[in-house]
C-alpha cells in the first residue's frame, strides 16, 4: 500500500489487519464512523467508506441497534429489520450521498439493513431499478411549489434554483439521469412540466420550448457533475477545496511569474476574487435567462430566426 492511496483504503487495511491478527474477533464491534474520524482525522464520508469497504469484502456487517461488527457471529438480541421498498431506497440514497453512486450495490444496501442481498430482490428488481427509485425519491423531496411566481423568468429561476438545491444535496444525481435517454421518473417529470409551463404562451413553438427548458436543465446537471467530483476528491483525500488551493499557491505563483499566462494572472490575481460552483451556477443561469428573454421578445414581435 503506497502513501498515495486513498485514506479510506489505508484505514480499511489497518482494520483488516486487526481482524486477521485476532485483535478484533467475530462479533466484536468495529470502530464507529465517529471513532474513525477521531483516530485518523478524516471526514465523515471517508469514515463511512471505510466501513462500507469492509462490508463489501464480507469482513463486517451492520447490526441494527448495535453498529458495524466483525462478520461471522450473530450479536445477542439482534434480528433482521422489517424490509420495505422505502427503507431500501432511503438506505441507498444515504450511501450515495456519503460515498457516491458507485458505492451503491444490492449487497451493500443489504449489509446496511442487516439483511441478505437476496431478500432485497423481493422489493427491487436490481440496481437499475434501485437507482430509478432513488432519483424519484430525491426529486420528490422538494417538489414544485403550488404557488407560481408571476412572470416567466421568475418561474424559471425559481424552478431551476429548486433543481440546483436537489443536486447540491445529492451530487450523485447528475450521474444517475440522462437527457438523451431519459428515464420516466415521475417526480423529475413534475419539475420539467413546471418549467415548460413557464414558457408556454410566450409565442415559442413546441420545439423551441422543449429546447429552452432542456438546455436549462442540462446546464444545471452539467454544473452539478463537478459537485460529485469535488465530493469524491474530499472523500478520498480528506482535503477541502480551500486547503487544496492553498497547498498549490506557490506552484500557481511560479506559473504566473513565468509570464506564460498574462491574462489569467491578471484576472486570478485580483483581490476579492470569489468563485465556486454556486456562483458559477447563479451567473450561468442569469445569462441563460437573458438569452431566452431575447428569444421571447423576438417571438412576441413575430420574428423567427
Amino acid at each position: 500500500m503506497t502513501r498515495d492511496e486513498a485514506p479510506y483504503l489505508r484505514i480499511a487495511e489497518e482494520l483488516r489487519r486487526r481482524i486477521t491478527a485476532g485483535e478484533l474477533a467475530a462479533g466484536d464491534r468495529l470502530p464507529s464512523t465517529r471513532q474513525i474520524i477521531r483516530e485518523w482525522g478524516v471526514a465523515m464520508a471517508t469514515a463511512s467508506k471505510v466501513l462500507g469497504r469492509l462490508q463489501e469484502e464480507g469482513l463486517a456487517r451492520a447490526v441494527p441497534g448495535v453498529g458495524t461488527v466483525v462478520a461471522g457471529h450473530e450479536a445477542p438480541g439482534s434480528r433482521a429489520p422489517e424490509l420495505t421498498r422505502r427503507r431500501i431506497v432511503r438506505t441507498a440514497v444515504a450511501i450515495a450521498d456519503a460515498e457516491g453512486l458507485e458505492a451503491v450495490s444490492m449487497r451493500r444496501v443489504a449489509a446496511e439493513l442487516g439483511a441478505s442481498a437476496m431478500s432485497l430482490y423481493r422489493y427491487v428488481a436490481g440496481k437499475d431499478e434501485l437507482v430509478h427509485l432513488m432519483a424519484d425519491a430525491v426529486y420528490g423531496e422538494d417538489p414544485p411549489q403550488d404557488r407560481i411566481p408571476r412572470g416567466w423568468r421568475e418561474q424559471l429561476e425559481t424552478g431551476m434554483r429548486r433543481l440546483w438545491g436537489i443536486y447540491r444535496r445529492h451530487p450523485w444525481l447528475a450521474h444517475a439521469v440522462s437527457l438523451t435517454r431519459p428515464e420516466f421518473v415521475r417526480n423529475g417529470m413534475a419539475h420539467t412540466d413546471r418549467l415548460l409551463r413557464a414558457v408556454d404562451g410566450l409565442g415559442l413553438d413546441p420545439n423551441t420550448m422543449l429546447h429552452a427548458v432542456v438546455s436549462l436543465v442540462n446546464f444545471a446537471r452539467g454544473t452539478a457533475v463537478s459537485l460529485a467530483a469535488e465530493e469524491q476528491a474530499r472523500t478520498e483525500t480528506g482535503i477541502t477545496d480551500d486547503e487544496w488551493i492553498r497547498d498549490r499557491e506557490s506552484e500557481l505563483a511560479e506559473l504566473f511569474v513565468s509570464g506564460a499566462f498574462p491574462t489569467l494572472a491578471k484576472v486570478v490575481g485580483r483581490p476579492g476574487l470569489d468563485m465556486d460552483l454556486d456562483s458559477i451556477f447563479a451567473f450561468g443561469l442569469r445569462r441563460q435567462l437573458d438569452g431566452l428573454a431575447v428569444l421571447v421578445a423576438r417571438a412576441r414581435d413575430g420574428r423567427r430566426d
